[in-house]
Formats: C-alpha cells, sequence, structure tokens
C-alpha cells in the first residue's frame, strides 16, 4: 500500500467513525451549558455535521424541559467570572426528571484567575454534579476541562520576568491545570470527561505546549487553534468539536470504555 493509498484509508475511516458518531447521536437529547468558547464548539459541530451528511439539531433552549430526540440543545449560562453562579443556574435548568440523556457545563477560562482556589471549586462542581445526578437518574453527565488561553511572550513578557512579574497566561493556566488536574484524577476511566484543556495544549504537530512560573508547569493554548488568544478559530473549532463528538458519543455508548480524551478516530488537522 503506498503512502498516498494509506492516507485515503485513513481519510475514509475517519469519515465513517464521524458519521457513525453523528447518527448515534442524532438519536439522542442532548443539553450544553456553556459561554463564548462553548458556541465556538457548536460552530464545530454544525460544520462536521453538514460535511458528514448527518443532521444534528442546534438549538437554544433557556432549560431542559421537552427536548426532542435529535436536540443537543444548549444555552449561555450567566455569567462570566462567577463559575458558583454558573453551577447554580445549570442546576435550575436542567431541574429535576429531565429527558436529557447528555448533559454537561463548560466553564470559560475567565471563571478561574491567579486567586482562585481550584480545590474549593471543584468541590462545588462536585456537590452540584451529585445532586443532580439524583435529581436526574436517566441522564449521562459528561465532564468538561477548563479551556486555556495563550501565554504572553515576547520582549514585554520577558521584561514582566526579569522584574518578577508573571506574564499574562501564565499563572492563569497554573491555575487551570490545577483544576483539570483534579477533574482528570476524579473521571478518567470512570466517567465521560471532554478534555478541552488537552486538545487545545496539543499542536498540530503534536506537541506539547506549555508555560511555566514558580516551578509550576502548565498547558497553555496553541496559537494554531485561535486568532485572539483565548476563542478557537476554525482550525480549533474543528479539531475540538471532532473529539467532543466523540465523547457525546462514547457517552451514549455505556458498555463502551470511557476513555477521557483519547478519541478512537483519527483527526486531520
Amino acid at each position: 500500500m503506498t503512502l498516498l493509498s494509506l492516507a485515503a484509508t485513513l481519510a475514509q475511516a475517519a469519515d465513517a467513525a464521524l458519521r457513525s458518531d453523528l447518527t448515534l447521536l442524532a438519536e439522542k437529547r442532548m443539553y450544553f451549558a456553556h459561554q463564548s468558547v462553548g458556541a465556538n464548539l457548536l460552530e464545530g459541530v454544525a460544520m462536521l455535521s453538514r460535511e458528514a451528511g448527518v443532521p444534528l439539531r442546534i438549538q437554544e433552549a433557556s432549560n431542559a424541559a421537552g427536548l426532542a430526540p435529535g436536540t443537543l440543545a444548549h444555552f449561555f449560562v450567566p455569567e462570566n467570572g462567577d463559575p458558583l453562579g454558573k453551577l447554580a443556574n445549570f442546576k435550575k435548568a436542567l431541574g429535576g426528571g429531565s429527558a436529557a440523556d447528555i448533559a454537561l457545563i463548560k466553564f470559560c477560562y475567565v471563571d478561574i484567575d491567579a486567586a482562585t482556589d481550584a480545590s474549593a471549586l471543584f468541590a462545588h462542581y462536585q456537590e452540584t454534579l451529585a445532586e443532580l445526578r439524583a435529581a436526574n437518574p436517566r441522564t449521562t453527565f459528561v465532564h468538561v476541562t477548563l479551556p486555556l488561553t495563550t501565554a504572553q511572550s515576547g520582549w514585554k513578557a520577558l521584561a514582566k520576568r526579569l522584574l518578577g512579574r508573571a506574564p499574562y497566561g501564565t499563572i492563569e493556566n497554573v491555575r487551570r491545570e490545577q483544576y483539570n488536574a483534579l477533574m482528570r484524577r476524579a473521571y478518567v476511566g470512570r466517567e465521560p470527561l471532554f478534555d478541552l484543556a488537552r486538545i487545545e495544549s496539543t499542536a498540530p504537530d503534536g506537541s506539547a505546549v506549555t508555560v511555566a512560573w514558580a516551578g509550576a508547569v502548565a498547558p497553555a493554548m496553541a496559537s494554531a487553534y485561535t486568532d485572539d488568544g483565548g476563542h478557537l478559530n476554525e482550525k480549533g473549532r474543528r479539531v475540538a468539536a471532532r473529539a467532543l463528538l466523540a465523547v457525546l458519543a462514547q457517552a451514549a455508548r455505556p458498555l463502551q470504555k470511557i476513555d477521557g480524551f483519547v478519541t478512537p478516530v483519527r483527526i486531520s488537522r
């Protein structure tokens, strides 16, 4: 087999896997709480759905009542900078006895700053999820790591470091990684986890993008996936949305082993 034919075979397999995931999800009821990066993800999902020729209804809904099959319902959970408020609003919007097959909430990168107590926030997250599970026994919850930002570079960043100050995106990404590490420790191999942070920090060539501060090393967003340092550009939307669809499909297959970020398809970058 030539390299060209091998590439074509892999592409066909990836297309088939995408169609399979979308076909499965087109029968499910899903509810997604998010803000702007979540909107980027949904743009990517819509793009992949069109390309695969498998319709998936994406619609905004202030609550999870009356979800129809084949719907990825979503709402902009208020408000950025207040993660505890977001958890309370997600709990209210999902309610009890929901018809949702799958539900998830994604925090924004601005929900954590240099002063955030990552352990306390994660404890609140777990408390909220425990309450939601009890009230919604038929719903599978997908966990999502915090998205990242790029780290400031260049002479301004160097000058800050020489003055003992942290360039933008250093301490913040360290705090995000503290939270994300707790999430991975709790859920990888046990419950569905969409590791958005790992996707964002893995460059198109497969290398890990990191930032260091005060002896700590943490993932940072790969510049190839963003035009403004925090939101996903077209390339980032495509890569992240494909991985999200894979994890949602895993969550819809309860007998399939959950594998965190790992997706069973080859993602075209």
